[in-house]
């Protein structure tokens, strides 16, 4: 029964055009072609991918983060106060006014003293500017080095100026040493990526990243198992020709270096519209999608490959939105970047002037910040 399913699941019709089928890629005369049994190498690639981050995040990500002045403002930590710890944990982090009132009775604080609280706490678990760094740092490094070595690996190929030559031969097409390690490279951090997701910073967008990732993974490896390598190694280089940018572009920002953050910022959001949202529709989409017709009848192999491939170009135009949203913010008043997709702190200001005019009523402040316990009184 399960074998007539594989059968079934991986016929020759489902996945090529007719006339072939997986047979063309048995090794022949020398010939080497993608197997599947070479994705099982993406495993180790990843592990080693987070041993090497820990390493680097550890020696390189924080002397440089030093060197460059990233530093974490104060922050007030929000005093014990088991009622409002249980609500925050097990209720919700952001209170309605009507829960403000009840937490105010029940704990015998102000509602500015209780929001106060919520602010602070709040804080307390958003991450450190050296924890955002560190990770922007890996991405950057990984980025710009897959970058060059993509070009590295596409610049002496027809394909790379012909993009109608990556059907050339389909699907008996050769796999090249270099295309193996680029493949396996690239697909290797992003397992990484999805299994440290969980310990990485969220950001707003944090369904899309995972979307994101999932699509790409999908992509790159489905690509190498139908033997579209020369699509997938043009696609993987569109996308890090913009990445490793905005990685640096965060990077500036969380040092505070806001003109050069801006103007790599600016740099980013050309290059990552020009890639994304020109090259990859119109040049590759357009190769992978129309052209093949012309070729070969449609199978379900084509329609799934493209599928994911719109996938991810309309998580590219979701990104582009924010994108230019953030542009237009910084470009008037020279003001510096901030990433519409990161949970930003809330200030302290609104607390220090409270305590101010609690001081300058009450003649005291205790430690900085109003007690918050059940012993505390409105009266007081």
């Amino acid at each position: 029964m399960l074998s007539q399913l594989g059968e079934l699941i991986w016929a020759d019709w489902i996945w090529f055009p007719p006339g072939h089928g997986w047979s063309d890629l048995n090794a022949h005369d020398g010939k080497v072609f993608p197997q599947t049994q070479d994705l099982w190498a993406v495993l180790p690639i990843a592990l080693c991918f987070l041993v090497v981050r820990q390493v680097f995040e550890r020696t390189v990500a924080s002397p440089l983060a030093s060197l460059l002045g990233v530093s974490d403002g104060r922050r007030v930590r929000a005093a014990p106060n088991p009622a409002l710890e249980s609500f925050f944990c097990s209720t919700s982090k952001h209170p309605t006014q009507g829960s403000l009132e009840s937490l105010s009775k029940q704990t015998g604080c102000s509602v500015r003293q209780v929001q106060r609280w919520f602010r602070r706490r709040r804080n307390q678990d958003r991450p450190s500017k050296l924890k955002k760094f560190s990770e922007a740092s890996w991405r950057f490094t990984f980025y710009l080095l897959a970058f060059f070595a993509g070009l590295a690996v596409l610049v002496d190929k027809p394909w790379f100026y012909d993009m109608k030559q990556m059907w050339d031969g389909f699907p008996k097409m050769p796999l090249l040493p270099s295309q193996y390690w680029y493949y396996m490279t690239e697909l290797g951090f992003y397992v990484s990526l999805l299994l440290s997701v969980a310990s990485d910073v969220k950001r707003k967008d944090f369904k899309e990243q995972i979307v994101h990732h999932v699509a790409t993974i999908a992509l790159i490896g489905f690509s190498w198992l139908v033997n579209y390598i020369r699509a997938g190694t043009l696609i993987m280089l569109v996308h890090d020709a913009s990445d490793y940018l905005m990685e640096s572009a965060k990077m500036f920002n969380y040092a505070g270096w806001r003109r050069t953050c801006n103007f790599i910022f600016t740099v980013f959001a050309a290059v990552f519209i020009v890639t994304r949202l020109v090259i990859l529709p119109f040049w590759i989409i357009h190769t992978t999608w129309v052209y093949p017709l012309t070729l070969y009848p449609a199978f379900f192999g084509f329609y799934f490959f493209n599928g994911l491939l719109l996938v991810l170009q309309v998580l590219h135009i979701f990104w582009a939105a924010l994108i230019l949203r953030m542009v237009i913010k910084f470009l008037p008043g020279n003001d510096i970047v901030e990433d519409e997709r990161s949970d930003k702190e809330e200030t302290e200001s609104e607390d220090e002037d409270e305590e101010r005019r609690e001081k300058s009523k009450n003649g005291h402040v205790q430690n900085g910040h109003a007690s918050l316990n059940g012993r505390h009184r409105k009266s007081e």
